[in-house]
């Protein structure tokens, strides 16, 4: 099932079968040279983004107000005392010791835009992802595997075809959103799995619908497509030291992605196949709009590669969700309708990870964020423009783990549950929070080599100071 044309030099000098961005042999060669030298401002922590696109309604997330016109599916009680999750929430909300809350948190823009959150106006116009690949490196020098990750839903299933949702929404536009490295380089763009940056073109990995748990599929393509280089004389041309640069490559990113060795009960605790049938929401029909057309199953799965990453040395990973886009017009589903499908996946997806962790004593080396773009207009769903409409005003935002401080609710919102009502933080302050985790800051400071734009887009902004 492996379709390759023999790569020219130039091809293989950007080395990479499953989506590398800009990766080259060279980077790799100097993540070697740092193996015996690595930097002493980066942290034994990873950080894991899971990004809810479309804009999810905080009043029926994290931050319900009681016996509100706004909320759907009612509210429950989390183990803070005084804090309500959304109903669809009961097992993130039996764990909310383990996290923080942030209710004063706000994007400041109200369309669809990632970006603003991921890069926080930052000069270079470069995602938070690839600012860490740039001050880290592009990959681990211990195990070869890339430091900036994506996560798509093709990730995990690359013959998905799904649908054609709106611009915001499209595989090409959600790329766009996630993946730019701006003026840092496509050397810092992020690994993606899907196939969406732009390595050996030639190499079509055409994965036949299978088990997430049957790996053995993609790694016997790895194999093959060694095997072919070496038959067809691929690696001719290139001196012996590139060769055995990319062998280690492709040694890391097949140990990342073996999951032989992953316990049949965890694999089980991760799977969100049985909370919803793809195949019922992209046929159409009531309620299901064309954006919604992005939705999948697959968002354990997802979390669960996350996790098997950053044990294997990734330490920015992005899980995108999409379709949380609840306008109830032509396009979009009512929230009545979308809440109740993509809120489940997400609270079982969540749950798993973070007993995931915990079980493996990495709770505290890996920080969970999860948030949107945006929140949701407060008042009665249904309403003209009232409780669908886009809202950069309040955003929602949930951390776990990471070293941070947990089991709290960070600032409040209004009565009406609309802006915030303490001190309000922004996507500054967030991945100021998330720089904190990854980097020691006072070495950044100090490190030379690192440019002074750089290390300001790291060092300008304070974290939430609740958390750290």
């Amino acid at each position: 099932m492996l379709s390759i044309r023999t790569p020219n030099r130039r091809e293989l000098l950007r080395i990479g079968s499953l989506g590398f961005g800009g990766l080259t042999l060279g980077r790799l060669l100097e993540a070697e040279a740092r193996a015996s030298s690595p930097k002493k401002f980066v942290k034994d922590r990873s950080v894991v983004m899971l990004f809810l696109h479309g804009g999810p309604p905080q009043q029926d997330t994290f931050d319900p107000k009681p016996n509100s016109q706004g909320t759907v599916g009612g509210e429950i009680q989390t183990q803070i005392p005084g804090l309500l999750f959304g109903g669809h929430f009961p097992k993130m909300a039996a764990r909310a010791d383990k996290m923080a809350v942030v209710h004063s948190f706000a994007s400041g823009d109200s369309g669809h835009n990632p970006h603003v959150v991921l890069q926080a106006k930052n000069s270079f116009k470069a995602g938070v992802g690839s600012l860490y690949a740039r001050t880290a490196g592009a990959i681990n020098p211990k195990t070869a595997v890339p430091t900036n990750v994506l996560l798509l839903p093709e990730a995990i299933d690359p013959t998905l075809q799904l649908g054609n949702p709106s611009g915001a929404f499209t595989l090409n536009a959600t790329m766009q959103q996630f993946a730019p490295a701006g003026s840092l380089g496509e050397e810092n763009v992020p690994f993606s799995p899907s196939g969406g940056a732009q390595l050996l073109k030639n190499l079509t990995l055409n994965m036949p619908v299978e088990r997430f748990e049957d790996r053995k599929l993609l790694l016997g393509q790895i194999d093959g497509l060694q095997k072919n280089l070496d038959s067809t004389g691929g690696f001719d041309g290139i001196g012996a030291i590139e060769r055995q640069a990319s062998d280690v490559l492709l040694k890391g990113i097949k140990k990342a992605f073996d999951l032989s060795a992953e316990d049949p009960k965890t694999l089980a605790a991760y799977d969100t196949s049985a909370l919803l049938n793809m195949k019922d929401i992209h046929k159409g029909g009531k309620g299901f709009r064309p954006n919604f057309s992005r939705t999948t199953n697959l968002l354990g799965k997802q979390m669960l590669l996350a996790r098997r990453l950053c044990e294997a040395g990734a330490g920015f990973v992005t899980v995108v969700d999409s379709c949380w886009d609840f306008h109830g017009d032509g396009n979009n589903p009512p929230a009545a309708i979308g809440l109740p499908i993509l809120g489940p996946q997400a609270d079982h997806a969540v749950a798993a990870f973070l007993d995931d962790l915990a079980a493996r004593g990495l709770s505290e080396k890996i920080l969970l964020v999860i948030t949107g773009e945006m929140g949701r207009s407060p008042g009665k769903k249904g309403q003209s423009g009232v409780g669908t409409g886009h809202w950069g005003n309040l955003t929602p935002l949930v951390l776990a783990g990471g070293g941070l401080k947990m089991g709290q609710v960070v600032g409040k919102s209004d009565a009406k549950g609309g802006s915030p009502a303490t001190e309000r933080y922004g996507p500054e302050q967030l991945l100021a929070t998330i720089y904190h985790t990854l980097f020691d800051l006072g070495e950044i400071r100090l490190a030379p080599g690192l440019p002074t734009a750089l290390v300001s887009a790291m060092t300008d902004h304070k974290p939430i100071k609740e958390l750290v």
